[in-house]
């Protein structure tokens, strides 16, 4: 008698019953926008690599045929951005240096995977095809092996203020806000970019729990405010099989553990800012990881955005390497300085 696998006959987790309407909503409006002739493209996004492999970060959605470059969110701002139809478990195809592999999309037409494709170090194109549209050009950093620095900053509240209560946050950014009503915080862009200079081939890394929807946003207010290009590590909104909504804390310890094991050789700075859980998450990663961090800076929030926020988070877990805090860039730029982890100009 033939043994089975005993992995077979260990059942998919049961999902959440929001999962389940969610499921169904997306393949009801994916049919009917296949019915009334959509068509499948590819929205890149800035993802990184190392030696030998490459992260691949993008989305599938279904646009009206010619529509193609407006899926790529260039004319599309706030509440727009979440009406987009995605394209669920499609194959994607991957082309760089040669080499073809096919990745696939994930329930909520999010691309990302890790593909073992050898590139040159510093930033490269890779192209982006599903079946029925043309190739996208997708950037994508691939740092040196030699690089030992690099950057982990927060969004909100660290490069981009919000002066709203959390609970309004997510959603007045993302569904009513664009780029162009958004706030730098003051500074921020000038110590990036003057980090960026210290450290020319070191990667900026953006991690955040706002949603994907919002990334081609996100990505033009980082660049018309002259921060440094870099991947947006983003999640996607929603239910999972297991709870009402993803967790943001998660996420971003999860994304952090992966720069970790992905980029051995790197210790990195942190930034963020004390309004939310950046803090704690810092510290408990620092602790776990000390090889892996270089310095933690965190942004102070000002009186009116700390109400706002629900108070500061002071936490009470920390590590033993240095920690600065100020409320702009300007005082972190000093403050690390003073501690030797920035030049003097």
């Amino acid at each position: 008698m033939e043994e089975l696998d005993p992995l077979a006959r260990i059942p998919e987790p049961i999902k959440h019953t929001a999962a389940r309407i969610e499921d169904w909503i997306h393949e009801q409006r994916e049919a009917h926008a296949l019915r009334r002739g959509r068509l499948p493209t590819v929205v890149a996004y800035a993802g990184y690599g190392g030696e030998g492999w490459i992260r691949v970060l993008a989305r599938v959605l279904l646009v009206e045929p010619g529509a193609e470059r407006k899926a790529q969110y260039e004319d599309v701002r706030g509440w727009r951005s979440f009406t987009s139809i995605a394209l669920n478990d499609v194959d994607v195809t991957v082309a760089a240096g040669g080499a073809r592999h096919v990745v696939t999309a994930d329930r909520g037409g999010i691309v990302d995977a890790i593909v073992p494709i050898r590139l040159e170090p510093g930033w490269q194109e890779v192209t982006l095809e599903v079946a029925g549209s043309p190739p996208v050009a997708a950037p994508v950093l691939v740092v040196d092996p030699a690089t030992r620095f690099g950057v982990v900053s927060d969004i909100d509240d660290t490069v981009m203020v919000t002066s709203l209560p959390r609970p309004m946050l997510a959603a007045w950014n993302a569904f009513v806000l664009d780029e162009h009503g958004r706030t730098p915080v003051p500074g921020m862009a000038v110590l990036y970019e003057r980090i960026a200079q210290q450290h020319p081939e070191s990667p900026f890394l953006y991690l955040s729990t706002g949603a994907w929807n919002a990334a081609p946003a996100l990505t033009r207010f980082l660049s018309r405010n002259l921060y440094p290009s870099g991947s947006l590590l983003l999640t996607d909104w929603g239910p999972t099989h297991d709870r009402f909504f993803r967790s943001g804390k998660e996420h971003k310890r999860t994304q952090l553990r992966r720069l970790a094991r992905e980029f051995p050789q790197i210790q990195w700075l942190l930034v963020g800012d004390d309004g939310q859980h950046d803090e704690e998450l810092y510290g408990e990663f620092a602790n776990a990881h000390p090889e892996h961090v270089r310095a933690v800076a965190i942004r102070q929030l000002t009186a009116q955005e700390a109400v706002l926020a629900g108070g500061r988070t002071h936490a009470e877990t920390r590590s033993n390497h240095p920690w600065v805090w100020s409320p702009n860039g300007g005082g972190l730029a000093k403050e690390l300085r003073a501690i030797g982890e920035l030049q003097p100009l």
